[in-house]
């Protein structure tokens, strides 16, 4: 039996909601799954980065051949920005874990990953799987690029080191062996396995109604700043950057720290403990 586990599409799957007031990232002693001075944990630390990256996933998962996965419980459809703040928190949980916890939370998806696919009677294709690892390893690094800076060779080489990793331990098949070739890879990926489709609508419908208009068009316009040519031409996107003007502004927020006014005014106030809860200091 393949043991291979889709890590940003599981907890859509399961469900399963996380209460952020619980489940804190908590260091331990052992060591850790990721170096404590990677790149990974900064870019992953930072809430806004992590917002930017789930925008451009939330677009490209919409336009992935393997959505209608999203759909076989319906919960995704349901509470999409559930879904997303708990998907985070998973992902969240192997980058700062010790490599026993990081381990754990790995079986743990798995299993609940493999539930749903005996449910359905058939597992997610391969290139499924990888099509979830390459969004983490572009997004990451198409995010923190946009709030923060740009990131030498060595450091983008090791976002995909840790992610390939992850996707290693996951049985997942394929990988490519390092980061030049993982460019080559993305690319074909993009254009062989993302097609908009009834689900593509569905599921934007659903960003809509669950933000409101004025957050929605926020998310549209985040969408556009992180997201790869491809996925701009399926989703019809226009040229037209109304945001860019807006970064430079933003990051002299972030640097008085006023930044947490401009988050609350991006997502419904319900959303407010999970937003902070994705800053690591």
């Amino acid at each position: 039996m393949k043991t291979s586990i889709n890590l940003a599409m599981k907890c859509p799957f399961s469900g399963s909601k996380i209460d952020f007031r619980k489940n804190s990232i908590k260091t331990s002693d052992e060591k850790p799954f990721v170096s404590k001075n990677s790149i990974v944990r900064k870019i992953w630390g930072k809430s806004d980065v992590i917002l930017f990256i789930f925008a451009g996933g939330a677009a490209e998962f919409a336009l992935n051949k393997t959505v209608d996965w999203l759909y076989f419980t319906g919960k995704l459809p349901s509470d999409p920005l559930g879904r997303m703040f708990s998907t985070v928190e998973y992902a969240r949980k192997i980058v700062f874990a010790s490599e026993t916890d990081a381990h754990q939370t790995i079986i743990t998806i798995y299993k609940i990953h493999s539930a749903v696919e005996q449910k359905r009677g058939y597992p997610i294709p391969d290139w499924g799987y990888r099509d979830v690892l390459f969004m983490l390893m572009y997004y990451s690094i198409a995010s923190y690029e946009l709030l923060e800076r740009k990131l030498l060779i060595s450091e983008k080489e090791e976002v995909y080191t840790v992610f390939a990793e992850v996707g290693k331990l996951m049985g997942v098949e394929g990988i490519p062996e390092n980061y030049q070739a993982w460019l080559v890879a993305r690319d074909k990926h993009l254009e062989e396995n993302l097609e908009k489709s009834f689900y593509t609508e569905d599921l934007y419908s659903q960003y809509k109604k669950h933000l409101g208009l004025s957050r929605y068009k926020i998310l549209l316009e985040a969408q556009k700043l992180v997201v790869p040519k491809k996925v701009k031409e399926l989703l019809q996107f226009n040229d037209f950057l109304y945001l860019s003007p807006t970064v430079p502004v933003y990051k002299l927020l972030k640097a008085l720290k006023l930044d947490d006014f401009v988050k609350a005014i991006l997502l419904p106030s319900e959303y407010k403990t999970q937003i902070n809860a994705l800053e690591i200091h």
